[in-house]
């Protein structure tokens, strides 16, 4: 047995016993539930629940059933079933809108011989994860411009080789395409189901219902960002039919998405912290987050050249306290003062606008334990200040 090996430990094990003994270096996480920077913190709910799933065996179908009738209860929709992340979500989607129900089809992707395999999406909802879309064998059809699109350029596309119709909710992404409600009435026309990506779109939790009132048809979620549920978890709410050709078309069948396991573990996980994030009283967590955030910006906002302010919008899914370098900034840019940020000590990441010419920086609350967030305003408005001085 190597000498750091988790064994070898001496007292309680702890997350920061494993790391140690494997040399890696923890941080601060004040950018939010970024999977590259560890997702956000499981609620003890979570924890519990997945310790406990591990004592018993049962029939995998029989529990992803049960386990998708609880979760439709949890969030008010008609159905839902449990997928390996949002991202699972996204491949499972493109291979229920191609192969339904049919075995035969099932059982073939990627190869999509003999069956529609496109997939229309606007260029303004483009992003870094929508090549998950392919993964089972279909294609874009890219209508649009990345700023606008008109309906009728959606129409136009449709043919008899269209499998479904994607749409993305996503920060900065608001303004940029063709509503959902619109959307929803010109796929239904033609028989055609809504692919919605909704990823990191919690809270609110009015979404929950939001975009399948607004007639999309399977909904991706994430089970762990602000569920907090296990990292590795999703969810996709919809009508009873599709979300039914999606449990067909996902693991623990063979098939395309085999890969795309989830264990009994994490879905006991998943359901116990969606009932707690249910439950949680939404304005007192905001009151919370914001009271949070106006100590970091109380602490900055008086640098010259930049302003901060608390901003909980469409595009910031709790308070965030968001930072923009103005014209009479002397210091380096945004990726400049996160990585500055991240190789301080303690490590802090932060949360960079994330578009080709980013035009902010900002702190994120969720993931903040006890005494982090007077951490975070320290170094933060240190290495801001000596930014501002050209430094």
């Amino acid at each position: 047995m190597g000498k750091n090996s988790l064994m070898g430990i001496t007292g309680d094990l702890t997350g920061r016993s494993i790391i140690d003994s494997l040399g890696v270096e923890p941080l601060i996480n004040a950018g939010g539930p970024n999977t590259k920077h560890s997702g956000s913190r499981p609620r003890p709910e979570a924890i519990e629940a997945m310790e406990a799933m591990s004592e018993v065996f049962v029939d995998m179908d029989e529990l992803l059933l049960a386990a998708g009738e609880r979760i439709a209860e949890i969030t008010g929709n008609e159905a839902a079933t449990i997928t390996s992340g949002a991202s699972g979500g996204l491949v499972v989607q493109a291979a229920a809108a191609m192969a339904k129900d049919n075995p035969e089809r099932i059982s073939q992707l990627p190869i999509t011989d003999g069956m529609p395999n496109e997939l229309i999406i606007q260029r303004g909802h483009r992003f870094v994860y929508d090549h998950l879309y392919l993964a089972p064998g279909s294609r874009f059809v890219e209508v649009g411009r990345p700023t606008d699109c008109a309906i009728e350029e959606i129409g136009e596309a449709i043919g008899p080789n269209t499998a479904g119709l994607i749409h993305l909710e996503s920060p900065f992404k608001s303004e940029l395409g063709v509503p959902l409600p619109e959307l929803a009435d010109l796929a239904h026309s033609h028989g055609l189901p809504v692919l919605a990506d909704c990823a990191s779109m919690l809270p609110p939790r009015e979404n929950l219902t939001k975009f399948t009132q607004q007639g999309a048809d399977l909904v991706s979620f994430s089970g762990g960002k602000a569920v907090r549920g296990p990292q590795s978890t999703g969810f996709l709410i919809g009508k009873p039919e599709w979300i039914e050709y999606a449990r067909l078309n996902n693991a623990p069948n063979p098939g395309v998405t085999r890969a795309q396991k989830v264990s009994k573990e994490e879905i006991a996980g998943l359901l116990a912290a969606l009932e707690a994030f249910t439950a949680v009283d939404e304005e007192a967590e905001t009151k919370k987050y914001r009271d949070q955030m106006n100590f970091v910006v109380d602490q900055i906002t008086e640098i010259p050249g930049l302003s901060a302010e608390v901003m909980h919008n469409y595009d910031h899914y709790i308070p965030h306290a968001v930072v923009t370098f103005g014209e009479t900034w002397k210091g380096p840019g945004y990726s400049e003062i996160a990585d500055r940020m991240k190789s301080g000590s303690p490590r802090i990441y932060t949360a960079v606008d994330y578009r080709p010419e980013p035009d902010r920086m900002w702190i994120d609350p969720l993931n903040l334990q006890d005494g982090e967030v007077e951490q975070v305003a320290e170094q933060f408005r240190n290495i801001l200040i000596e930014a501002a001085s050209g430094n």
